[in-house]
């Protein structure tokens, strides 16, 4: 669909040479200058067009390279039907399919600090089975690898590994284009903070902690437009990730469209587009937000610190009160309880009091009857959970000795549910915070 609605849109000419040509040039340099090159890719357009590009020079030049790719789980099934067919591109010498418990950002769970993908305890909520090729824990080669390192610091440490496996400088390629991003220009293109491979702008040597790397990023699609992608696309007849056509047809703009893991920077987008373009991935994903990741889209630093959050769209107040709950109840059952407790109590009272069932009790009321706790609704009842208020006072309870004696069982029990850094502006748990900690 995208080949022929897109109707060969060919790069832009800047001295009498398209960027096609300009990206075709730069790999063969250089395949031409460095015995071993491996390509990032992530099976989206930007590098599977590069890592099709190679394999055209690089057959040329009778050639072989390696790819690497970091499986973060939580991908579309159409990005990883993508990633097959890269596999077999005629010129790849190995393929590093990498399937390792990672941290991943902006991804934590509610009692740990980040949430890990490919994590065998988690086994049962993966989103898809782990890859049968994949280099994962059981038959890891990296002697260095630790489980929990954050994405960025495994690719340094893979480039690290992978130039003194060959023991020759080496040359990574990256599929970035700078018309996304005014930082990646001046990143790229500016020669003045970083050191180049022979003063080719496209170039990158990588610094490694203190240590500066034999290996260097380079950049052969850095000047592509989006439209220049998708003409590459239709004027080579390349393999391209179908996820894009969906996309197309979902109405998503071509600058617009996006593949990544969902717990991500454009998080809430990505969530987004599984639920309308993989509905059945979608299911098995937001089983994973609902668990281990958690945390990060709802807590700060501890099972009872206040929490930054935003009802999703596609969720009532009473859906959205209920995902709280259980949320809460996979990694701490008694928390999850005692929020339970006091919610029914609190609804027993209104039903006692003005005869509301819990069919009648509405999505929203008067939002300053809310505040002054006059009226029930699932708003107020979901805000108080995510207010994360041991003792509920939103709900118009208040503390008691036996609550407190609860608490202190609760924080010798849960490790992670009170700390030091705990952020709440309850001042009667801000209290107990400091006794525990003094204790």
């Amino acid at each position: 669909m995208l080949k022929g609605s897109l109707n060969l849109l060919m790069p832009k000419v800047y001295l009498e040479k398209n960027v096609l040509d300009a990206a075709f040039e730069r790999l063969e340099i250089i395949f031409n200058k460095f015995e071993n090159i491996y390509f990032s890719v992530s099976a989206g357009k930007d590098s599977s067009v590069m890592v099709q590009l190679a394999n055209i020079v690089a057959k040329r030049l009778n050639k072989k390279f390696d790819v690497l790719y970091v499986d973060l789980e939580g991908q579309y099934k159409a990005t990883i039907d993508h990633l097959n067919e890269l596999k077999k591109l005629s010129q790849i010498r190995t393929f590093y399919h990498v399937a390792l418990p990672l941290a991943l950002r902006n991804a934590v769970s509610i009692l740990q600090p980040k949430w890990i993908c490919w994590e065998e305890e988690s086994k049962h909520l993966w989103i898809r089975e782990m890859p049968k090729d994949s280099i994962n824990i059981h038959n890891c080669p990296f002697e260095w690898f630790r489980k929990g390192e954050e994405f960025e610091e495994f690719i340094l440490q893979f480039a690290s590994w992978y130039q003194k496996l060959h023991g020759t400088p080496v040359a990574c390629g990256i599929g970035i284009r700078t018309d996304e991003s005014l930082n990646r220009f001046r990143t790229i293109t500016f020669q003045k903070h970083k050191e180049t491979f022979e003063n080719y702008n496209w170039t990158t040597r990588i610094k490694f902690s203190n240590q500066t790397l034999d290996t260097y990023n380079f950049y052969p699609i850095y000047d592509f437009r989006v439209e220049d992608i998708w003409g590459a696309v239709s004027k080579l007849d390349l393999m391209y990730n179908s996820i894009y056509d969906l996309m197309y047809k979902n109405g998503v703009t071509l600058a617009d469209q996006r593949v990544c893991q969902p717990y991500g920077d454009d998080q809430r987008k990505g969530l987004d587009q599984f639920k309308a373009l993989e509905y059945e991935t979608w299911a098995k994903v937001l089983n994973r937000v609902n668990g281990v990741n958690f945390g990060n889209i709802y807590c700060r630093t501890s099972a009872l610190g206040d929490l930054k959050t935003s009802k999703p769209d596609f969720m009532t107040w009473q859906q959205y009160t209920v995902f709280l709950l259980e949320s809460i109840g996979i990694y701490n059952r008694d928390l999850m309880l005692n929020y339970y407790r006091k919610v029914k109590k609190f609804m027993i009272w209104h039903r006692k009091k003005f005869g509301i069932d819990l069919d009648d009790i509405p999505e929203e009321a008067s939002l300053k009857l809310e505040n002054q706790k006059k009226v029930i609704s699932w708003r107020r009842i979901a805000r108080a959970i995510e207010k994360n208020d041991f003792y509920l006072k939103r709900l118009s309870f208040s503390q008691t000795k036996t609550e407190e004696v609860e608490l202190r069982e609760l924080a010798h029990k849960w490790d992670n549910l009170l700390n030091s850094n705990t952020i709440t502006s309850d001042p009667d748990l801000n209290r107990f915070i400091k006794e525990e900690v003094a204790n």
